[in-house]
């Protein structure tokens, strides 16, 4: 049973004045429009329509938050780096998403989804440079592995591993394919780690959230 199974749609979030007051621990999922983040969340949760897979990159325009139990939240944040995107909405993203990084209090880690194929581009480095400062851990999956050969997504693994591993010893890596349902139970150990939530048995390095007084605004 996938353990982020009891995961349900909680609330839409537009402004900071309505993200939710009880919340104890939450992650984040973040990553470029067309990197497969809510195909990801879908295949964590079991569930196929969780969160919504658009034909149109870039249409998830505010803060997605499902509930998993008694104040622990998935939120599911806007895709980054869509060129189309109107304006208005960029900026949008860019006064919702920043602050909510930098200062949101129970945000306890964030996922960034990577297309396995085209990582680490330079909106990807921005936004883990942008989270750096919170001292708190962030878990990349580089997702449809499964359209790489074995060799070059091992390879992939080790330059993106050695690349975080400069920037922070609390970042983390894998391979990861919704297609192919491979790579979920190690994420499921980080999410487990991070949130405090029961794994039936140790499946993978867990890295658990940053101890209180790390760097970083708050915010309610």
């Amino acid at each position: 049973m996938p353990l982020l199974q009891r995961a349900e749609f909680h609330t839409t979030v537009a402004h900071l004045r309505d993200l939710p007051f009880d919340a104890v621990s939450e992650v984040a999922f973040a990553g470029r429009s067309n990197a497969g983040k809510s195909s990801a969340i879908n295949t964590l949760a079991g569930r196929v329509r969780l969160a919504f897979v658009s034909k149109t990159p870039g249409r998830t325009q505010h803060l997605n938050y499902f509930r998993l139990g008694e104040g622990k939240y998935l939120v599911d944040l806007p895709g980054y780096g869509y060129a189309k995107a109107p304006e208005a909405i960029r900026t949008q993203w860019e006064g919702l998403i920043g602050p909510y990084l930098q200062g949101r209090s129970p945000l306890v880690g964030l996922v960034v989804i990577m297309d396995s194929r085209h990582p680490m581009t330079d909106l990807d480095r921005r936004l883990i440079e942008w989270f750096r400062p919170t001292g708190r851990p962030i878990h990349v999956l580089l997702s449809k592995s499964d359209k790489l050969t074995r060799q070059q997504s091992l390879q992939t693994l080790r330059a993106i591993k050695a690349e975080l591993a400069q920037m922070s010893p609390q970042y983390s890596v894998q391979l990861f394919s919704s297609l192919k349902k491979t790579g979920i139970e190690e994420a499921e150990a980080v999410l487990a780690g991070w949130l405090g939530l029961p794994l039936p048995e140790a499946k993978a390095k867990i890295k658990g959230p940053p101890e209180k007084g790390s760097p970083g605004a708050k915010m309610p």
